[in-house]
């Protein structure tokens, strides 16, 4: 059984400094993933809500990706977490960390409130078969997050055709809520929230696929807040 940790802090009107979020991003180093379940058994029929995107970015030449065409852009968007709407989820995490299990720090913002939770990537796939390339991850939420369950981001790119395409496959349940209206608040508004995200995801994915974002992940010895619309934090938390 997941062991229990308590839910991640809330706010209302503003984030997190730098220094808090690093702290934070540290603790989840010690926090395990906050569900048992194999993944052959997440499954509608056993309670889970399974749900997902599938949509083409564009054309390439056929054969292999370019070196640095649609597939390669889009390749670096998505490890960067770039096609996340920052409205919605925010991803934090230290951009020097190995992807394969990388801990990610995601805020979610919803009606001027925000909530941290944590994930880990546990799968990272880069493999090139007969007519395909593909590259993706899987993160798992750790404990104390508001939901349970993992979610599979995949980019692949059929060499006859040419096509590429970005699919999401997310298995999920309510987690862990700091209190009994946010849990409510999430059950009314949440299903809104993650089709607008889904929705977002893959357009904003096909945007950096044409034109490549080319700024650094984050400034030397700080944490990434790809996509964030307030960069500049400051290195003190603020005060409550």
């Amino acid at each position: 059984m997941a062991r229990a940790c308590a839910p991640w802090p809330w706010r209302f009107g503003r984030g997190w400094s730098e220094l808090e979020l690093r702290t934070m991003l540290d603790e989840l180093a010690h926090r395990p993933v906050n569900f048992d379940d194999p993944p052959e058994q997440m499954t509608v029929e056993h309670g889970w809500t399974v749900d997902g995107s599938h949509d083409s970015l564009g054309f390439e030449p056929e054969g292999p990706p370019l070196v640095k065409g649609l597939y390669a852009h889009a390749r670096a968007g998505l490890i960067n977490y770039d096609f996340s709407d920052p409205t919605i989820v925010e991803g934090h995490f230290d951009p020097e960390a190995d992807p394969q299990g990388r801990n990610m720090l995601l805020e979610l913002k919803v009606l001027g409130f925000r909530f941290l939770g944590g994930c880990r990537i546990t799968h990272l796939r880069e493999e090139t078969e007969e007519g395909m390339t593909a590259f993706g991850f899987r993160y798992d939420t750790l404990a104390g997050h508001i939901e349970r369950g993992f979610e599979w981001f995949l980019l692949t790119k059929d060499h006859q055709t040419g096509e590429i395409h970005f699919r999401i496959e997310a298995h999920w349940r309510l987690g862990d809520f700091p209190n009994w209206w946010s849990r409510l608040g999430f059950r009314i508004l949440g299903e809104r929230y993650r089709h607008r995200w889904r929705l977002r995801a893959p357009a904003r994915l096909r945007h950096l696929a044409r034109d490549a974002n080319t700024q650094p992940l984050s400034e030397p010895g700080m944490l990434a807040h790809r996509g964030d619309l307030t960069p500049q934090r400051s290195s003190e938390p603020l005060s409550d």
